[in-house]
């Protein structure tokens, strides 16, 4: 019986996982590409936020995820040209108006939303049908009385919504697009050495604002998966810094999609772990106190990223603005 409950314990650990990891996961690979470009992304937080909040607005207004998801992807991409028309095309500094577009959307969700709900800053509350629920895989009931690999595919693979599933393809597609594409290896290419891309006489800078609408487009379903798939209603701040989490996780996956994948469900385990510890005592430690808890996926991200992560050679021309030789 004893066995038979810590299987069914790590059964649903790693099932939180799964749903945890998962707007890290689209991040990350968000700022794959725009990194993998030359931009540095620190925005990502604050275009999950946004989505987020835009996510909730129109899921409450319209009643449909889809249109919900679809103004989503559209507030982030406009971030994202936003990031590219100070970046790139005026060449400011990359790390100033990531922040400041974290910063702005961090005050305006906040804003708008007092001004048009009037629930300090939450949207209304979602019925299930203005949400992307979870719901079961074809011929689960079939493979669930396999030994081992079936109770593990109903109960960590199966019974997501469908954007946890866009997760995880998002990383193979984003493997295949960075290394066997032209576009991909462009990309890697004007994150490498720009001028030499700019030579072949292909534009630097339509292919670096192609990556940072890329970016958007993930940030934009991370936004929306946290606003009407995981929970039911836009909360103010959310995102909760999942958004530098991502990126960490990037940076320890070094620019890589399967590494950094890796290191977000690392990220999302630690989190779910966390979550069940709360209010367990444990033999010779007692309760641990909350905050403590909730703290474990931000202390990870410190000691990681403190020089636990090997030698990570980031793209050579990330941070520098290109400058078209005359």
């Amino acid at each position: 019986m004893d066995s038979l409950l810590n299987a069914q314990t790590v059964l649903s650990t790693l099932d939180a996982t799964l749903r945890v990891s998962t707007p890290l996961i689209l991040c990350a690979m968000a700022g794959l590409f725009s990194e993998r470009s030359g931009i540095i992304d620190i925005s990502l937080e604050g275009k999950m936020l946004s989505a987020a909040f835009a996510a909730g607005t129109l899921a409450a207004i319209t009643g449909s995820a889809w249109i919900a998801l679809a103004g989503a992807i559209v507030t982030s991409i406009l971030l994202s040209l936003l990031h590219g028309f100070a970046c790139i095309t005026n060449r400011g500094d990359q790390v100033v108006s990531g922040l400041a577009i974290n910063v702005l959307a961090s005050g305006l969700t906040i804003v708008l939303g007092i001004a048009w709900f009037s629930q300090g800053g939450q949207t209304p509350a979602l019925a299930s049908d203005a949400r992307f629920m979870p719901f079961e895989l074809p011929l689960i009931e079939s493979i669930a009385q396999i030994p081992f690999a079936g109770p593990f595919m109903q109960s960590v693979i199966s019974g997501h919504n469908l954007l946890v599933y866009v997760a995880l393809f998002a990383v193979p597609i984003t493997w295949w697009v960075v290394y066997k594409t032209r576009f991909g290896l462009q990309l890697r290419a004007v994150g490498e050495n720009p001028l030499a891309v700019d030579t072949a006489g292909i534009s630097v800078s339509r292919l670096r604002y192609k990556a940072v609408m890329t970016a958007g487009i993930l940030c934009g379903i991370a936004g929306t998966y946290l606003a009407i798939a995981q929970n039911a209603a836009f909360a103010r701040e959310m995102t909760a810094g999942q958004g530098y989490i991502a990126l960490a996780a990037m940076i320890f996956g070094k620019w890589r999609p399967v590494p950094a994948l890796l290191a977000c469900l690392m990220f999302g385990f630690l989190d779910a772990v966390s979550i069940r510890l709360q209010g367990v005592a444990l033999p010779g430690i007692g309760e641990v106190p909350v905050q403590i808890i909730q703290a474990l996926p931000y202390v990870l991200t410190v000691v990681l990223l403190a020089g636990f992560i090997g030698k990570a050679v980031a793209p050579k021309a990330i941070g520098v603005p290109f400058v078209k030789e005359r």
